[in-house]
């Protein structure tokens, strides 16, 4: 579950990770009284407004602005709040603003320069360890970084068994190149944003700039945070952070129906029993030559109801041009599935215009094929995998 800027700040502080303070506001006026009761708080007088969205590179699309008076907030939150913002990871139509973060300025006069990195938190799965990755080119992509300049990216794996270690934390400050308060305040933050990492069962930190600032603080200016939907039942208080307007909404949709959907970007609607099936069916259709359009799991039951209304969610994407189920029939019988299907496609009257390619394999496989066969129904069945994939490729031929 993506969290906004705002939200995952909020988690970094409860745990004691330093941040850019800021307040949220939903219009204009408010984003005035969240400036004036920033500048009571932190007593700065510049304000950093920021849209927020689920995604990326918002200053590259003009989604954060610095303001350096209260008309300027005002100005500037009243353009950004309502506007669709395209940035390099939103879909090309962008992302509607509907709120954003008045913040206060960091980038103050000191006794030191200001410097920037990059620093993230995530799961190296291919070790089974939590990761840190870090690096001094903050404010950057990280892509960018990787590509050009590899040897400015570390990482620091962290054994499940005993955890951060102290030496671990102090060897990230020192090849960050700080000293003196800075190395310490650096410390204390890489052990913090750890533990808030670990306690809020997140999957991904990522902090760019971590800065330190020409006081010497170490602190997230920014604040990406994606939290482990499976571990929701243990973050109850999380769960009421998710922001349904910033998701997919046929993603959302079949959510809230207990299917567990993906929207892609091909041609050919999936609906299967399971995740293993699932994957190897849309490896079918890329093997036939077509793009999956999504991936659909109807888990262990396949009605008539839960297959009309896979049918309605896969059938809301416009790009669909065929539809392939593929079950198993182990714990659900072949035979009630097809009867599912005919039945849905009865309920669903003219409202299938796209071909309908069925392979069902398992617990009364054949008798389900007959059910197909003699239905009257416009739907293809097959036995093979590979007769699905003729079929799917007939189909869209």
């Amino acid at each position: 579950m993506n969290l906004h800027e705002y939200q995952g700040k909020q988690i970094l502080a409860s745990h004691g990770v330093r941040v850019q303070r800021g307040i949220v506001a939903n219009n204009a006026v408010e984003a005035v009284a969240a400036a004036k009761e920033l500048t009571a708080e932190t007593g700065t007088e510049w304000y950093v407004v920021k849209a927020q969205i689920h995604a990326g590179g918002r200053g590259k699309g003009g989604g954060v602005k610095l303001a350096k008076n209260l008309q300027q907030v005002e100005e500037i939150a009243g353009q950004i709040i309502g506007m669709d913002l395209i940035t390099p990871q939103t879909p090309p139509t962008g992302k509607k603003v509907h709120k954003v973060l008045i913040a206060e300025d960091v980038y103050y006069p000191g006794e030191s320069e200001t410097s920037e990195f990059y620093m993230s938190v995530l799961l190296n799965r291919g070790k089974g360890r939590n990761m840190i990755m870090y690096s001094t080119e903050g404010g950057m992509d990280i892509e960018e970084v990787a590509e050009k300049t590899p040897h400015l990216i570390f990482t620091e794996e962290i054994d499940p068994a005993v955890g951060l270690q102290g030496f671990q934390a102090r060897r990230i400050a020192f090849n960050l190149g700080l000293s003196g308060n800075a190395f310490k305040e650096m410390v204390k933050f890489v052990d913090s944003l750890y533990t808030a990492y670990v306690q809020s069962d997140s999957s991904l930190f990522e902090i760019n700039p971590v800065l330190k600032t020409s006081d010497n603080k170490i602190l997230a200016v920014d604040a990406k945070v994606v939290l482990d939907d499976n571990a929701l039942y243990r973050q109850k208080e999380y769960a009421d952070m998710r922001d349904v307007r910033e998701e997919n909404p046929i993603e959302v949709e079949a959510k809230e129906v207990g299917l567990n959907y993906v929207d892609l970007d091909g041609t050919v609607g999936c609906m299967v029993n399971g995740a293993g099936l699932a994957m190897a069916t849309m490896d079918l259709i890329k093997y036939a030559g077509f793009e999956p359009a999504n991936f659909l799991d109807v888990g262990g039951t396949a009605d008539a109801k839960r297959v009309e209304t896979a049918f309605r969610i896969i059938l809301r994407d416009p790009n669909v041009k065929a539809i392939l189920i593929n079950i198993f029939g182990g714990i659900v019988r072949c035979d009630r599935v097809a009867q599912g299907v005919v039945d849905a496609y009865k309920n669903m009257g003219d409202s299938i215009k796209v071909p309908i390619i069925v392979r069902l394999q398992g617990t009364n496989a054949d008798i389900a094929k007959e059910l197909i066969d003699n239905s009257g129904m416009p739907i293809l069945s097959a036995t093979l995998f590979q007769e699905a994939a003729d079929q799917v490729k007939n189909a869209l031929s």
